[in-house]
């Protein structure tokens, strides 16, 4: 699959490292420009690009930056593209967003509505610190953390599903963008390493 992550931090460089080791073909980006991006490129064989052409030439798109980043998103690139929101919304880093520091919309459904219209949002990988992300993936059949799944569309649901699956971890249908806040920071499932029945019930808590 061609998969495109915009955002090198932690979560961004974790997921590009594990999607390379599974052989995807990743193109990562930033908004720093490809030339700061060779080192991880060089270590991962992924493609240093820039944050169009990583969502124009990808299946799936990863968004691992800040909320206050989502403004310089170069929107048209995501037409048609499945989207999946790694993005936790912090007040102190991003500042007051509107309507999000109400909490009157999700974040992911925040972002959908920033996005073409055409765009498939899927919350997923925002729970997991950086390091278990990287790190604590297992076969199916032995004992694996969860993580929740959120989107309005089955179809691109499902699609991030597999991906969280081949990571390592077991995916638990979370229900749609409106129902993601609980799986955003303070909730019973942010930072936990549950396995699916537990993360399950702690979605409903």
């Amino acid at each position: 699959m061609r998969i495109g992550i915009v955002g090198s931090g932690k979560v961004g460089g974790a997921l590009t490292r594990r999607f390379r080791e599974l052989g995807h073909d990743v193109t990562v980006a930033n908004s720093r420009g490809p030339q700061s991006l060779r080192p991880l490129a060089d270590q991962t064989g992924a493609v240093a690009a820039t944050v169009t052409d990583a969502a124009e030439g990808a299946d799936v798109v990863v968004l691992a930056i800040p909320t206050y980043a989502v403004a310089d998103l170069p929107k048209d690139a995501f037409r048609g593209k499945i989207v999946v929101d790694a993005i936790n919304y912090y007040p102190e880093r991003d500042g007051e967003i509107e309507p999000l520091i109400d909490r009157a919309v999700t974040s992911s459904r925040w972002l959908a509505e920033q996005l073409p219209a055409d765009v498939h949002v899927v919350k997923a990988f925002n729970n997991i610190s950086a390091p278990r992300l990287d790190r604590n993936g297992r076969p199916a059949g032995e004992k694996r953390i969860a993580l929740p799944v959120a989107g309005d569309d089955t179809a691109a649901k499902r699609v991030v599903e597999g991906l969280v699956d081949e990571l390592g971890f077991d995916p638990v249908d979370a229900g749609t963008l409106d129902a993601s806040w609980r799986q955003q920071p303070g909730t019973a499932v942010y930072l936990t390493d549950l396995d699916r029945a537990r993360l399950r019930n702690a979605l409903h808590v």
